[in-house]
C-alpha cells in the first residue's frame, strides 16, 4: 500500500525526531557520564528507560556500544566512535535550527567564534568591527576557551572558527596566521628589575615562574621552555594556569614571575610590569583555525575579512 506523501514526511519526521535524536542524545549523555544513574538524572528519565533506549540503539546498529559490569561502564571502540559522531550530529542540528530561524528573521546567519584571551587584544575587535560594517546582518557569538577546548569544539561543530596559539593543526583543518607576537617577562611592580635595567633572563634563574599550563597548548609550552634552554637553566615552575588574569594576579602578589605573549599587556591594570623580550628568537603565533568541511556561508564571509 502506498503511503500519501504528507503522511510519509510525517512518518520520517516521527522516527527522526522522536527516536533517532532521542536515542543519540541519551547515548551521548551516558557516554560522557559512564554512569547510568547520573545520566538518567541528567536526561530526566528513569534508569530502566535509559537502559531500554541504549539497548534499542545497539539493536538498530547491530553493535555493542558499551561494556557493562556491576561496577563499571566503559565505551567499546565502536562506542567511542559513536560518541564523537553523536556530539557532532546533535551540535550541527542545533546550529541548523538557529541559523534557519535567523534567516527567517532577515539575518544572513551566525558565526560562532572561539578565542584565547590575547586574541581579544588586537585581532577579534577589528574583525568584528569590519564584519559589522560589511555584513551587518551576520550575528557573531563569542566564547573564550583554551586551545584544546577550541579545537575540540571545531571538530564537534560547536564553533565555526577558533583563534588559538598553536604551531600546527590536525588534518582536515584549515588555518591562517593572523598575528605573530614576541614574549614579555612579567614582574611585580615592587621588584628591583625594570625594563630599563633588565640585562638577561638569567637574572631570574633562582626565581619561581608562573606559566601557561601545557593544557593551554603543548606546543606553546614547549616553545616557552625552549627560551629557558637557550639561557642554560631549567625554570622552577611554581604554578601553571590556562588563564592570563590568574597568572598576573599571582605575579602581583609576588609569588613568581611569568613569560607571556606581549599582546597580553594591553588593558592590564594591576601591580605588574611587562619587560619586552623582543631580542629572543622565539615567537608565538596566533592562528585562525576552521574545519575544511564547514558549510556555514557566514564563515566564508568572515574569512574574506582576514585577507
Amino acid at each position: 500500500m502506498l503511503i500519501p506523501i504528507n503522511d510519509l514526511y510525517s512518518l520520517i519526521n516521527y522516527y527522526w525526531e522522536l527516536m533517532e535524536l532521542r536515542l543519540l542524545k541519551s547515548f551521548l549523555v551516558l557516554a560522557q557520564e559512564l554512569h547510568y544513574a547520573k545520566a538518567a538524572e541528567k536526561l530526566f528519565i528513569t534508569q530502566p528507560a535509559l537502559t531500554k533506549q541504549i539497548k534499542q540503539l545497539e539493536d538498530e546498529l547491530g553493535v555493542v556500544l558499551l561494556n557493562r559490569t556491576k561496577r563499571q561502564v566503559s565505551l567499546t571502540a565502536a562506542g567511542a566512535y559513536m560518541m564523537d559522531e553523536a556530539e557532532f550530529i546533535l551540535n550541527h542540528i542545533a546550529n541548523v535550527v538557529v541559523a534557519t530561524k535567523r534567516k527567517a528573521e532577515g539575518e544572513e546567519g551566525e558565526i560562532r567564534i572561539g578565542f584565547v584571551g590575547s586574541a581579544m587584544q588586537n585581532v577579534i575587535p577589528a574583525l568584528l568591527e569590519a564584519m559589522r560594517l560589511k555584513f551587518p546582518t551576520i550575528h557573531a557569538s563569542l566564547e573564550e576557551l583554551n586551545n584544546k577546548e577550541q579545537i575540540s569544539a571545531i571538530a564537534h561543530d560547536k564553533l565555526d572558527i577558533a583563534f588559538v596559539r598553536l604551531e600546527s593543526v590536525r588534518k582536515g583543518f584549515a588555518h591562517k596566521v593572523v598575528f605573530e607576537d614576541s614574549f614579555s617577562l612579567v614582574v611585580p611592580k615592587f621588584g628591583s628589575v625594570k625594563a630599563e635595567n633588565f640585562k638577561s633572563l638569567n637574572e631570574f634563574e633562582d626565581e619561581h615562574f608562573i606559566l601557561f599550563s601545557n593544557d593551554y597548548s603543548q606546543e606553546y609550552y614547549d616553545n616557552v621552555m625552549s627560551i629557558f634552554e637557550d639561557h642554560g637553566f631549567e625554570p622552577k615552575v611554581s604554578y601553571r594556569s590556562v588563564q592570563a588574569n590568574s597568572i598576573f594576579r599571582l605575579v602581583e602578589k609576588g609569588l613568581g614571575v611569568a613569560i607571556v605573549p606581549s599582546a597580553l599587556r594591553h588593558g592590564v591594570d594591576l601591580g605588574i610590569d611587562f619587560i619586552p623580550l623582543k631580542h629572543l628568537r622565539q615567537r608565538t603565533k596566533l592562528l585562525a583555525v576552521w574545519s575544511e568541511n564547514n558549510r556555514n556561508v557566514a564563515l566564508d564571509k568572515f574569512l574574506n575579512l582576514m585577507v
